[in-house]
């Protein structure tokens, strides 16, 4: 049976791995995975991992959960994939049912596409199409949040803001404008979550004001900025800047990639504000971590902007290959049937509960700046100093410490630079939860002791 070095040393042979400075591991070890089980990573010298980041924020359910497996199974006997142009299958169209019927009002049509970043991709082309078969040709610029992130292809990275992943390709992106971010990491003392972001939308408001005739929409992650670090704010900016949209004739795509199906406490983070936005976009979590898909929804207003007669070129030419995947499909269904079944939202609520609670001591750290936590997403932040909460210098990596020590426990715990942060699948026990904090607290303690 191979080892993990012998696995690894294949793998440095010849894979390029993605986010990842691939000389780090002259130092830092890979870890090569046979097999998962519910919360469980297993590699192959048989040790195991809890996976308290559900593999970059995809598994829902568990690993190898045997529902999706079963749904799985069965859709390969059936069909494996068929083009979506000109065809149809039930899985999508089945699929495209239960989204229109649990995803916020108003919101009828399903473009499916292959990824997150292809979403968005749709979405802003979806936005700027729409306008100009509408006669607002002008209307091609968008909005985004400072420290916002929306995907790694190049429209998506330029309604970005996180300039790890940005600044590098800048000469190739499009122009946007930045508001201020409504992330209340940034609130004043005393000042309230609420307060916070009803200050931030005066800006919004402004930016919109100035600018209304050539926007085309704003993008936000609603709730969770969560590769920047996972800031977090308060619904109350969602329905304000609904409103504002609204005012100024710009749309609102809501990119829910990463916080949708349950991860901030709703089944959709809008919920929390009572919004629909113009466009939502999915992925991640849909799957429950199986295979690649996404969708772009949108309402019927948008839907008949492009509804036309071939010759008048209005339609949305858009296409990826395995768009609508039969299998895709098939586990997507299988994890909006584990929502309806096994009442996820209130038992994540306990859970959520949980979290808090085992957590709850590392607000008086020396180093922790905040603990914050939007449902099954939590975020501890490590800062050099906790009173002016002067950061940690980057190049310190301190974040890279508590990764390390909680390998050695047991866990997964990829930091986002100095944030360790939890959003593990929702088959992980309270138990498990109270190991997890354990594990952290730890390397906390031994990442900032000098």
């Amino acid at each position: 049976m191979s080892s993990n070095q012998q696995i690894a040393q294949r793998d440095l042979a010849v894979l390029w791995h993605p986010c990842t400075q691939m000389k780090d591991h002259e130092w830092l070890p890979m870890i090569p995975i046979r097999r998962g089980e519910g919360v469980w990573l297993e590699d192959f010298d048989g040790n195991r991992y809890i996976d308290a980041v559900s593999s970059w924020w995809v598994n829902l359910f568990g690993h190898a959960n045997p529902r999706i497996n079963a749904a799985l199974k069965a859709q390969v006997d059936q069909l494996e994939h068929v083009m979506l142009a000109g065809f149809s299958h039930e899985p999508a169209i089945q699929l495209a049912e239960r989204l229109v019927a649990v995803a916020p009002p108003g919101l009828t049509r399903c473009f499916y596409v292959d990824n997150g970043s292809s979403a968005i991709e749709a979405a802003l082309k979806m936005s700027y199409h729409s306008w100009r078969n509408l006669g607002f040709k002008g209307k091609h610029r968008f909005v985004t949040l400072a420290n916002s992130y929306h995907g790694e292809t190049l429209g998506a990275l330029a309604v970005g803001d996180v300039s790890l992943y940005k600044e590098t390709y800048e000469p190739l992106l499009m122009e946007v404008f930045t508001a201020p971010s409504p992330d209340c990491f940034a609130r004043e003392p005393g000042e309230s979550w609420e307060d916070y972001s009803v200050r931030r939308c005066a800006d919004m408001e402004a930016l919109l004001a100035a600018h209304g005739p050539e926007i085309s929409a704003v993008i936000v992650e609603p709730l969770v900025q969560c590769a920047g670090g996972m800031r977090m704010y308060h619904p109350v900016y969602l329905k304000r800047l609904r409103e504002a949209c609204d005012r100024h004739q710009v749309h609102l795509i809501a990119d829910e990639i990463a916080v949708g199906f349950g991860r901030t406490g709703t089944l959709f983070a809008c919920e929390q504000a009572g919004i629909t936005p113009d466009f939502l976009c999915l992925s991640k979590g849909l799957t429950a971590g199986y295979l690649p898909l996404s969708v772009v929804l949108t309402g019927e207003r948008t839907y008949q902007t492009f509804y036309d007669d071939y010759e008048n070129l209005t339609a949305f030419l858009h296409s990826h290959s395995y768009t609508g995947n039969p299998l895709g499909c098939a586990v997507a269904l299988a994890s909006l049937e584990i929502f309806r079944q096994d009442d996820v939202i209130e038992n994540n609520r306990e859970l959520a509960r949980v979290m808090a609670e085992a957590t709850a001591h590392l607000n008086d750290h020396p180093h922790v700046a905040e603990v914050r936590q939007h449902g099954m997403i939590l975020a501890i932040e490590m800062v050099r100093d906790k009173a002016s909460r002067t950061p940690y210098p980057w190049q310190e990596r301190r974040g890279l410490r508590v990764y390390r020590h909680a390998l050695g426990q047991g866990a997964l715990l990829r930091p986002l630079g100095n944030v360790t942060y939890f959003m593990p699948p929702y088959v992980i026990t309270p138990e498990q939860i109270r190991e997890l904090a354990r594990i952290a607290t730890e390397g906390i303690d031994l990442a900032t002791r000098d």
